[in-house]
């Protein structure tokens, strides 16, 4: 892999030869693909027409044309004479520093925007599902057309933490399953048209809920074995609305499975472990574990880290080993939302993990010299001398800490733009 540097731009100074990046829904623009290089003026003047301020670009990869080429007449050439000062090393470093905030609030901003639009795409999806099934189907399709075109285009995608405002709880907990489901159905090796089904059923594998009363929506240790019944029939109300909206095969076994064990002890039909399919192995775990992140009720919730220990240690015989197996190697040790303490005794808050090197994500250091609201993320990957020493639980830090790193009472996750792929090399960040 070849990190590729990016940074962004104002629309205004686009010019032809710009390798862009466009951090929107396929749908959302008019050009074939989601990056290129700019090979026209029409194409700029496209692409200022899509209402966006700046846009991402990888300057190595680029190879812009000169601004009198771009602006032949010269109307906005500045041809006033200045001399030029050397920059101090101080004054170097400041502008660095806010250049790469800037970049870093920008990125998160587009996170958290194509995770808006996805989550009420999502909404429109529960609400016209019974009188238009086939309109929901093609929402839910074009939706995971979107995040497959993230997830399988040239850049790896990272898991990026999002605040706990970006999405109500139904929709947060479907988006996490699928955004989750998909990195590791990538990571599997499952082919496109099984990953566009993998991703139906993820976004769909809860939908049945929407027939049962507001208050059995949510699993709580203290119904009755009557709601508990109840409850569980959201699996088979979940199959009837596939039917209607005339999902495939696989994606209907897939929210039929959601809930079986490798070891039979699931439900609705305690199915073997060879008869529950790849993908539905997928989703049930990843089910498992946003459930023990986000729990019904918040006070039962437990670390990033403790559900992936609890997951092996208690749960093992419920998964398909292979697939357990990558899905915490994808996530890493310290998956997003982890508070953990650093080698120079630091406390951090983890951010994002890229897959291929998920042992040294991305942080948020506690600095109380640097206000929280200008505190840059910290790539470890870049890191020679600092890297994380243990894990601990939100309550462990010491209140300025906490306070500082604003632990999550909900996890809410999302895709973000990680490193270039190379075709030509290895993957370089195997353990």
């Amino acid at each position: 892999m070849t990190d590729i540097h990016t940074q962004f731009i104002d629309v205004a100074q686009l010019r032809i030869g710009m390798f862009i990046y466009l951090d929107m829904g396929w749908m959302d623009h008019p050009f074939p693909v989601s990056n290129f290089k700019i090979s026209s003026q029409s194409q700029i003047e496209t692409l200022q027409s899509l209402g966006l301020e700046q846009i991402r670009y990888a300057p190595d990869k680029s190879t812009p044309e000169s601004q009198d080429a771009s602006d032949p007449t010269g109307k906005n050439a500045d041809k006033t004479v200045v001399s030029i000062v050397p920059e101090s090393a101080a004054s170097i470093a400041a502008r660095q520093r806010k250049e790469l905030l800037a970049d870093q609030q920008a990125s998160l901003q587009i996170c958290e925007r194509q995770f808006s639009h996805a989550a009420q795409t999502f909404k429109n999806v529960t609400d016209i599902i019974h009188a238009q099934p086939a309109q929901a189907k093609e929402l839910t399709e074009q939706l995971i057309q979107g995040f497959l075109g993230q997830v399988l285009g040239e850049e790896e995608a990272a898991i990026r933490l999002l605040s706990e405002k970006a999405g109500e709880k139904t929709s947060l907990h479907s988006m996490n399953v699928t955004v989750i489901s998909l990195l590791l159905g990538k990571a599997l090796q499952l082919g496109k048209a099984e990953m566009l089904e993998l991703g139906v059923g993820a976004m769909l594998h809860d939908i049945g809920k929407i027939e049962l009363p507001d208050r059995l929506r949510w699993l709580d240790d203290h119904f009755t074995v009557s709601e508990k019944q109840l409850y569980n029939e959201h699996v088979m109300h979940g199959v009837n609305l596939a039917r209607k909206m005339n999902l495939s095969p696989n994606t209907m076994l897939l929210i039929a499975q959601h809930h079986e064990h490798a070891d039979a002890s699931g439900y609705p039909s305690r199915v073997p472990g060879e008869k529950i399919s790849p993908i539905s192995r997928i989703v049930a775990l990843v089910n498992q574990y946003d459930n023990l992140c986000n729990p019904s009720n918040p006070a039962l919730a437990i670390t990033p880290h403790e559900a992936l220990s609890q997951i092996f240690t208690q749960y093992k015989p419920r998964f398909h080993v292979p697939t357990l197996t990558a899905f915490i190697r994808m996530m890493g040790i310290y998956p997003p939302g982890s508070v953990v303490q650093l080698t120079d005794e630091r406390y951090a808050l983890v951010v994002s993990v890229n897959s291929a090197r998920p042992i040294k994500p991305k942080v948020v250091i506690h600095q109380p010299s640097i206000p929280r609201e200008e505190a840059l993320v910290i790539n470890l990957e870049y890191e020679k001398t600092l890297s994380i020493q243990r894990s601990l639980k939100p309550l462990q830090l010491p209140k300025a800490a906490y306070d500082y790193l604003s632990p999550r009472k909900r996890l809410c996750y999302f895709f973000e733009r990680g490193l270039e792929a190379e075709t030509d090399t290895d993957d370089g960040g195997s353990l």
